[in-house]
């Protein structure tokens, strides 16, 4: 319990979220590691991109000028990606349905501010999922229904989902957040949970996390258009290999992105964030060249980890997997998951432990020979 006597008494109750859970220390993780625990692509930019940015930086940025807050240029570039990438009319999309935040992290604080503060509303979230979804709410004072997935599919258990929204709840039940294809889990919505947010009536804001899109290539964008109460979030983070300049952006329904444009912070993106966006997108066909190589890593470890008898690894459509062990005791589950991640940190790989299982980012060739030979060897001490 604090002894500030100005502090909300709830805040007392929250763990402050550990950006680098790998590490055991509050300094930068070393970079002798694999670094295959926050889902950050294992490549950096280009020379060639990070030379025309280092030109950008010292010819063209005043650094003592604010940022274009408008974010016009930008945003009309991240339309026409999105339209390209959802094989739409370039007309499909406009600047006018974009929003771009301080990483994906900004505007969902930013959606809960404009939907749930003052008492408004609650969030449904089906654990586990991504965890700043919670986190966030719960900064901002904002009640957290949560139910939870199949062991199999990873499916929402939708019943328990339904009855929550159907149940009078004090606040309401305000938004739903989803993501498609899930972290940790790894898992594409279902057609039954689909239909199940094409039925949520018109007062439920409904949330479609795509920061694994590139990755899987699904993407609910079209589906958008029929469905003014639905919002998809992106991020420049994992595929465009930008998580150091923090950029990432929603698309929306003209009417919300206004609504957003209203309570996001001024001047949120730093110039240099919005230069390396743009230059990003200039050169996807050369940025996303490297998926197919992580699709085949992440092929590769699939196989040689599933055929271990004791681990359960399930189909993946991003650019990490996730690993269970196969028994039925909870307890005998932790504890191996707790001393595979423990040895693997002290040997050089640093994973994400979860309550139930591991999840590996696919890093490079390199890296995954190292995290797998590593893994054989520890399962059979």
């Amino acid at each position: 319990m604090t002894n500030l006597k100005f502090i909300r008494a709830d805040l007392s109750q929250l763990n402050a979220y550990k950006a680098h859970p790998g590490s055991d220390s509050a300094e930068p993780v070393a970079i002798q590691f694999d670094r295959l625990d926050t889902n950050e692509s294992p490549l950096d930019l280009p020379p060639e991109i990070k030379e025309k940015l280092a030109w950008t930086y010292q010819h063209l940025i005043e650094t003592n000028r604010y940022p274009d807050g408008g974010h016009e240029t930008l945003k009309n570039a991240i339309s026409q990606y999105v339209n390209e990438s959802a094989n739409l009319a370039n007309s499909t999309f406009t600047a006018a349905n974009i929003s771009v935040g301080n990483g994906s992290d900004e505007l969902i604080r930013s959606l809960l501010i404009a939907t749930c503060l003052g008492g408004e509303g609650s969030i449904l979230v089906a654990n586990p999922t991504f965890s700043m979804y919670g986190i966030l709410a719960q900064t901002l004072g904002i009640p957290v229904v949560t139910v939870g997935r199949n062991h199999s599919n990873f499916e929402t258990d939708l019943a328990a989902a339904k009855s929550a929204i159907s149940q009078p709840q004090n606040p309401p039940i305000r938004v739903v957040f989803v993501v498609h294809p899930n972290s940790p889990t790894a898992n594409c919505l279902t057609a039954a949970e689909l239909e199940w947010l094409k039925s949520l009536p018109e007062e439920i804001l409904v949330v479609i996390d795509e920061a694994y899109f590139e990755f899987s290539q699904r993407t609910l964008a079209s589906e958008l258009l029929q469905h003014p109460n639905w919002i998809i979030l992106r991020t420049f983070s994992k595929a465009f290999r930008l998580a150091a300049m923090r950029v990432g952006y929603c698309i929306a329904h003209p009417e919300a992105i206004a609504i957003l444009e209203k309570v996001r912070l001024p001047y949120n993106l730093p110039s240099f964030s919005i230069a390396a966006a743009l230059m990003a997108l200039e050169n996807r066909q050369l940025l996303l060249e490297s998926i197919p190589q992580t699709l085949r890593e992440r092929t590769k470890i699939i196989t040689a980890l599933s055929a271990h008898p004791t681990l359960e690894i399930t189909p993946s459509s991003t650019n990490f997997i996730y690993l269970r062990i196969k028994t039925e005791d909870a307890q005998s589950s932790t504890t191996v998951l707790t001393s595979l991640n423990q040895k693997l940190r002290k040997q050089g790989t640093l994973i994400r432990l979860l309550p139930n299982g591991l999840r590996i980012t696919i890093g490079t060739p390199a890296e995954n020979t190292r995290t797998l030979e590593r893994i054989k060897a520890l399962l059979e001490e």
